[in-house]
């Protein structure tokens, strides 16, 4: 089966569409447009008369049917009432829970706070046996230092205006790190440069990150790659995601997480992991390019 919009993998050439993840919540949000839309026609309204009877813009109607925006619980029973259709109102809501378990906004997701999402993390590690994870801007949360942590939990706080329990939500992450003390588990990590680069935190901070990864990757079930500036890519490094087994995929976007579990979509994303990971350098070279930036950054005691 080949996704809309994107072009089949044969194997010598990976798929071009930056839009691949989303695939799946776009498809599933106008199905569920196109249905509201059918109940409308049938119950002989426009969309006009429609907002009228609702009190809502009909800029809203419009965006609803044509998979733009996503209606709320509320506004799917309002729709089959004016539209004498609550006999479909509960499959449409059901509809409504698959996209919103897909498409989840963090609004949604951390109005109780960070913690809470490090806890729902929590639980989805110790399902998984084998870790698939490709980063291009930041470190991993997994292989974060506490201060490292605290830093892109602070940057969640300030942008989304959440509730302050950065603490225990760096206490949290942790916590989820004991899992590389398991034996049954196996952890592929893929990084850029660029990630071991980005200035999010302080030098300081980020040398002491730096410092957690080499000894990480020295764990018997831990495999990192680097893949170096001058390295040539065969795949193109749109976006980080993590990779659960052959169950799910997680990409983060600035709004939302999506949350991928598509047969056709999980196998993609492995295509795309392989590739990137096919081009890193581990061990010795991975190594020596972390020293690279660790003297990079460190001050320069020669001329102190």
């Amino acid at each position: 089966m080949t996704l809309p919009g994107i072009t089949p993998y044969d194997g010598k050439t990976l798929p071009q569409s930056k839009a691949v993840s989303a695939t799946n919540v776009h498809e599933a949000r106008t199905a569920l447009g196109n249905r509201l839309r059918e109940l409308r026609q049938l119950a002989g309204q426009t969309g006009k008369q429609l907002a009228e009877s609702l009190s809502w813009q009909p800029s809203k109607v419009s965006k609803i049917e044509n998979g733009k925006q996503t209606p709320s619980a509320e506004d799917i029973k309002d729709w089959t009432r004016i539209t004498n259709s609550t006999s479909q109102a509960t499959a449409l809501l059901a509809s409504l829970r698959t996209l919103e378990t897909q498409h989840a906004e963090w609004q949604r997701i951390l109005k109780g706070g960070i913690r809470p999402r490090q806890n729902a993390l929590a639980e989805l590690d110790q399902k998984t046996r084998l870790f698939r994870v490709f980063e291009a801007t930041v470190i991993p949360g997994l292989l974060q230092t506490s201060e490292y942590a605290r830093a892109r939990f602070a940057e969640s706080i300030r942008v989304f205006k959440l509730a302050n329990d950065i603490n225990e939500a760096v206490e949290a992450r942790l916590k989820r790190q004991d899992i590389f003390y398991r034996s049954d588990k196996r952890f592929h990590f893929v990084l850029t440069e660029a990630a071991l680069r980005f200035r999010l935190c302080s030098p300081e901070v980020m040398l002491g990150q730096l410092d957690r990864l080499m000894s990480l990757s020295a764990l018997p079930n831990v495999k990192l790659g680097i893949i170096g500036f001058e390295t040539q890519y065969t795949a193109s490094p749109w976006h980080g995601f993590w990779l659960y087994d052959d169950d799910k995929v997680l990409v983060e976007t600035f709004s939302a997480g999506l949350n991928l579990a598509q047969p056709q979509e999980i196998a993609l994303y492995a295509t795309v992991f392989e590739e990137l990971a096919s081009v890193a350098s581990y061990g010795r070279s991975a190594r020596g390019i972390i020293n690279r930036v660790i003297a990079d950054l460190s001050p320069d005691d020669a001329e102190a």
